[in-house]
C-alpha cells in the first residue's frame, strides 16, 4: 500500500513508519494467526503469568476496536489464548490480540475475524487462579513500551506503536 488509509481499511505498518520515523516498531518476533492479518487500534495492556483467566475477563468487555496487548512474560509453557477468547474477542468488538507469549486453537484462530499476534503455538492450556493479573499499565517487550491508550497497527510486516492515531492525517 503506498498510502495510510481510513478506518476498516488496510493502513501498511511500512507507510506508518515511513511517515513517523519516531514510532516505535517491535522486533520481528511475533507470528500471525487471526483471520486478519491487518488490525488498528488504541491500546489495553494485561499482563499475567501462565493464568489467562483476566485474558478472558477482559475479552468479555466492549472492545470498541481497541488491541488488548497482553505480557505473558514470554513463558513458554502454556498458551495464554485460545479458539473460545478468539470468540469473545470478535463477539465484543476487539479489532486485535497481541501476545507475547503462546496461543492455541491456532487453526480455529485462523478463521476468526480478529487480528491475533504471538510468540508461537503451544497445545497446554493455562491454569486457572494461580497468579494474579495486572491491567493498564505500562508493558515493555520486544523492543517496545506498550502504553494504555497509546496506538497499534499490525500487519504481516510487524507491529507499529504510536502515542496518538497518525492515519487519516
Amino acid at each position: 500500500m503506498s498510502k495510510i488509509q481510513t478506518q476498516n481499511q488496510m493502513i501498511a505498518t511500512t507507510d506508518v513508519s515511513d511517515a513517523h520515523p519516531d514510532a516505535q516498531v517491535a522486533e520481528p518476533v511475533f507470528a500471525d494467526f487471526g483471520g486478519k492479518l491487518d488490525f488498528h487500534g488504541p491500546i489495553k495492556t494485561l499482563k499475567v503469568f501462565e493464568d489467562n483467566a483476566q485474558v478472558r475477563a477482559v475479552l468479555e468487555t466492549p472492545g470498541k476496536g481497541r488491541v488488548l496487548v497482553v505480557d505473558g512474560g514470554g513463558s513458554p509453557r502454556c498458551a495464554l489464548v485460545g479458539g473460545n477468547l478468539g470468540v469473545l474477542g470478535v463477539k465484543n468488538g476487539w479489532a486485535g490480540i497481541v501476545v507475547y507469549g503462546y496461543i492455541r486453537d491456532s487453526i480455529e484462530i485462523s478463521d476468526q475475524n480478529i487480528g491475533v499476534k504471538a510468540l508461537g503455538s503451544h497445545p497446554r492450556k493455562s491454569e486457572k487462579g494461580l497468579h494474579s493479573a495486572v491491567e493498564d499499565k505500562l508493558l515493555e517487550f520486544a523492543g517496545v513500551r506498550f502504553k494504555p491508550g497509546a496506538y497499534l497497527y499490525a500487519d504481516a510486516d510487524g507491529i507499529v506503536v504510536t502515542d496518538q492515531p497518525v492515519h487519516g492525517r
